[in-house]
Formats: C-alpha cells, sequence, structure tokens
C-alpha cells in the first residue's frame, strides 16, 4: 500500500462546509449511462462521498450500498438520502482495505476515485470485478492524463489517470458497452468546475 490514496482527514476537512463540495447532482455519467442497469438492481457506489450519485439511484428504485472513508461525507450523504426520501445503506469504509462480497452486485459504479495511486489499483479494481456478480455491470468514470493540464479537479496526477488501454487490460474478457474519451463541461459544485478530459468505461462482467 502506498500514500497516496487521501486520507479521511482530508475529505472530512473538504467536506466540512454548509452546502456540498460537488453539488447534489449525480455525475453527468451516471445520468447517461444509467440505461444499462436493470430495475431494481443492487448497485454498490464506491467512494461515493457526500451521496449524489447513489441517492440519485436509490430515487430511481435501486438497493444502493454506498461506501466512503469520510465521516463527514458519510453525514452529508445521510442527511441528503432523507431529503430525497430514499433509503441507501452507506457503509464507512476505505477503499484499500474494503471487504469486498464476492459476486454480490448488479452493478459496481466508481466514480472519481483517482486519489488511488497506481500501486494500489490492481487490488482496488480486483475488488470491483469480485463483487460484479457474472453478467453484472462494471461502471468506471473519471480523469484522462491531459486533465491535470486543465486543472478543473483531481489529484494533479498524471500516473492517477485513467486511460482505456489501461481499463481494457484490468477487465480482460468484459463485454464494452460504453466507451468514450473525451472533453466536456463539468459543473459539479465547486470541486469540479469546468473543462474537463473524461473517460467512460460501462462493461459487462462475463457469465458464469
Amino acid at each position: 500500500m502506498t500514500d497516496d490514496f487521501a486520507p479521511a482527514s482530508f475529505w472530512d476537512d473538504r467536506y466540512d462546509r454548509s452546502d456540498y463540495l460537488f453539488g447534489t447532482r449525480p455525475a453527468g455519467f451516471v445520468e447517461q449511462q444509467a440505461h444499462h442497469i436493470p430495475d431494481n438492481a443492487r448497485v454498490l457506489a464506491v467512494a461515493d462521498g457526500e451521496g449524489r450519485n447513489s441517492v440519485w439511484l436509490a430515487k430511481r428504485g435501486m438497493d444502493v450500498t454506498a461506501m466512503d472513508n469520510s465521516q463527514v461525507g458519510l453525514g452529508k450523504a445521510r442527511a441528503l438520502a432523507a431529503q430525497e426520501g430514499v433509503r441507501v445503506e452507506f457503509q464507512y469504509a476505505d477503499i484499500l482495505s474494503y471487504a469486498w462480497a464476492a459476486e454480490s452486485y448488479d452493478a459496481v459504479l466508481g466514480v472519481y476515485f483517482q486519489f488511488l495511486s497506481p500501486d494500489d489499483r490492481p487490488a482496488v479494481f480486483h475488488g470491483f470485478d469480485a463483487a460484479v456478480r457474472p453478467g453484472g455491470l462494471l461502471m468506471i468514470h473519471g480523469f484522462a492524463p491531459r486533465q491535470v493540464d486543465y486543472g478543473t479537479g483531481g489529484p494533479g496526477k498524471v500516473e492517477n489517470m485513467y486511460t482505456l488501454d489501461l481499463l481494457h487490460d484490468a477487465f480482460p474478457g468484459y463485454e464494452v458497452l460504453h466507451e468514450a474519451d473525451y472533453d466536456a463541461h463539468v459543473d459539479s459544485g465547486e470541486g469540479h468546475n469546468g473543462t474537463a478530459a473524461l473517460i467512460d468505461f460501462v462493461a459487462r462482467k462475463p457469465a458464469a
């Protein structure tokens, strides 16, 4: 394990504010690609922070578990879920030591978890693969390497960013349903705002 991944105290400090750092609307990727997820699916939202993605999915009838390593973020996520009148199972956990439940989820969603270093990434991706049931979905969204030059979000480390080749190599045998490497305007609160270099990856795990 390296020390690149931002500790809970880092996120507690960032989330300790009256508003939502990244807003309360889901990431555009989630809105645009949620149609791939079956009705009433069991979904794991990884490192979901203040809950914007998990709450939105729960509003659409999905059985959502969301994990994060910030107690402050989880408190705000619970408040958002209560405000929207939905139930989400929130778990306080570190992505580097999370107990991935084998083949438990219809979909695993990871959005902007790029404080994860290249050394730690394989173990976490292995956890993603373990948690998705055969025939289930993997949904990853984040920044491409050129994002470092844009400076509109993310950790500012090229080696932490994604490429489509990297994701193909990490999940061999998966059927890719959607992939894209593109620039777009992001308006997600104060945390992500402006032109960003983005990667989308939606793939289906091979059936058993």
